[in-house]
């Protein structure tokens, strides 16, 4: 596993997907990971899944995702004695994540002011729908309703369709990624000056970010983004068409690009016609373009023209399901999938995704399970000095 943050301490007191998200890019990175979470009940995502039986058990495909190789302490912020523990991890951690409503951490008397206080080296970190202030800092927000307030699902889908979500929780999926970078260039400055920092991550800005292009097409040529589907309004042929046997996205983008991709078609006369010879020309006939190339197209199959078009430098590639894509060659032969021991009662391996690089040094890659809900609160407790009696006080009271 990869050790660029070996020796950093993380508490994660975050729920569901943003949050976790972060921290386990963190802890593939090397980071100790310690998830905070409420006794008896835990992170939302224990009890989310496409399995009601992991679900039942606290520990749902979603959770499983997001958690592992962290380590699990179950505390009651809302107490005294919880609150005094959390302070005391705080004094000797590098990082803190969290993903309450704006204000929560500062009424439970656990705020940035108060933490860095006792550890102004900390590194502190807030993910929330729209940011600490502005008028909607109050607001709840989960993954659709931020996609909604961000255009995004404005320019999803085509004219019929949109607005449309996207498929997976993108929202929450950039604004953990958004928090990761900016703790990690929160560690890099402290390592030269000693200083700490407070971070607050809205998840809205975070999409507008990633959105640069639409954004940028309005704010600066004044250019209102419309919804396109599968094609690419920027350039043509750039889109989806379909073969004998499955749909095929090729993006040929370039001069030379377009002019192969009619060569390998046998269709080397489109390349001059007037109507396709340049791109702006393409882009005014697409309709007639994807037609001609959907008639020659109809002579194989989607993954015999990938390998042909890839092969004369055409970027092109089949529309997989999920399941294909995460069966495909490149995926085994780069190692994407790893597999970490299920945590008990579950058996056998579980298999996950690792963070989307490689290091020269040693990919980051999850090595230990998901932890049990609560699973490492004796021992995390004992490392702080606590006596074992004391630690049976705190159960008996339910702070732990």
């Amino acid at each position: 596993m990869a050790d660029l943050l070996a020796g950093v301490r993380v508490l994660d007191l975050t729920n569901v997907l943003a949050g976790p998200f972060c921290t386990y890019l963190l802890a593939q990175l090397g980071a100790e990971v310690i998830k905070v979470e409420q006794p008896g009940r835990g992170d939302l995502a224990r009890r989310l899944g496409a399995d009601p039986e992991l679900n039942r058990q606290g520990l749902g495909a979603s959770f499983l995702a997001q958690n592992a190789g962290k380590r699990s302490l179950t505390l009651d912020l809302k107490s005294a004695e919880g609150r005094s523990i959390l302070e005391r991890l705080a004094s000797g951690a590098d990082v803190l994540v969290e993903n309450f409503r704006p204000g929560v951490m500062d009424r439970l008397g656990l705020g940035p002011g108060r933490l860095r206080s006792l550890a102004p080296r900390l590194v502190w970190c807030s993910i929330s729908g729209f940011g600490a202030d502005g008028p909607l800092a109050a607001s709840p927000a989960y993954d659709q309703i931020v996609q909604g307030l961000s255009g995004l699902m404005a320019i999803t889908g085509d004219a019929s369709a949109a607005p449309l979500r996207v498929g997976f929780p993108v929202a929450d999926t950039i604004g953990g990624l958004t928090a990761a970078f900016a703790v990690v260039a929160a560690l890099f400055r402290r390592e030269r000056t000693g200083v700490g920092e407070t971070i607050d991550v809205s998840m809205l800005e975070a999409v507008l970010s990633a959105m640069g292009w639409p954004v940028s097409n309005w704010l600066i040529a004044g250019t209102r983004p419309e919804p396109s589907g599968n094609e690419n309004p920027t350039a043509a042929p750039s889109g989806t068409f379909r073969t004998a046997a499955g749909l095929l996205n090729i993006a040929a983008n370039e001069q030379s690009q377009f002019e192969a991709l009619c060569a390998v078609l046998g269709r080397p006369e489109l390349a001059a016609d007037p109507r396709f010879a340049e791109r702006e020309a393409r882009k005014r006939h697409r309709a007639a373009l994807k037609a001609e190339l959907e008639a020659a197209l109809a002579q194989a199959d989607a993954a015999s023209w990938a390998r042909r078009l890839a092969a004369a430098g055409v970027p092109a590639g089949p529309v997989l399901s999920l399941e294909e894509a995460l069966e495909q060659e490149q995926i085994r032969a780069r190692g994407a999938i790893r597999e970490v021991p299920a945590p008990a009662p579950l058996e056998g391996l579980l298999r996950l995704v690792r963070a989307g690089f490689r290091l020269a040094s040693g990919d980051p890659a999850p090595v230990d399970p998901p932890p049990r809900l609560g699973e490492h609160s004796e021992a995390i407790l004992a490392e702080l000095g606590l006596r074992p009696e004391e630690i049976g006080e705190l159960r008996a009271k339910g702070v732990v």
